[in-house]
């Protein structure tokens, strides 16, 4: 079975509770308003991400995320 850990709304701060409750996702889906590419490689470090962009996340590294998505 794949265990999918889900998370939004970071804001460019991801809190040590959050890490901690996805820690032994297969994978981790990010709804938007990540924030920063800083959150994206933390996550990265616990599991594969899977994220699409929110209507804060502007600049080129959000550009790297789609607006919407299907996996």
């Amino acid at each position: 079975m794949t265990t999918v850990g889900l998370i939004s709304d970071t804001h460019s701060l991801l809190r040590p509770e959050a890490v901690e409750a996805l820690k032994g996702a297969d994978l981790i889906v990010h709804a938007g308003d990540i924030g920063s590419i800083d959150v994206i490689d933390a996550l990265s470090e616990i599991a594969p991400v899977f994220a699409v962009r929110g209507n804060v996340d502007k600049g080129e590294w959000a550009t790297k995320f789609p607006q919407d998505g299907e996996h």
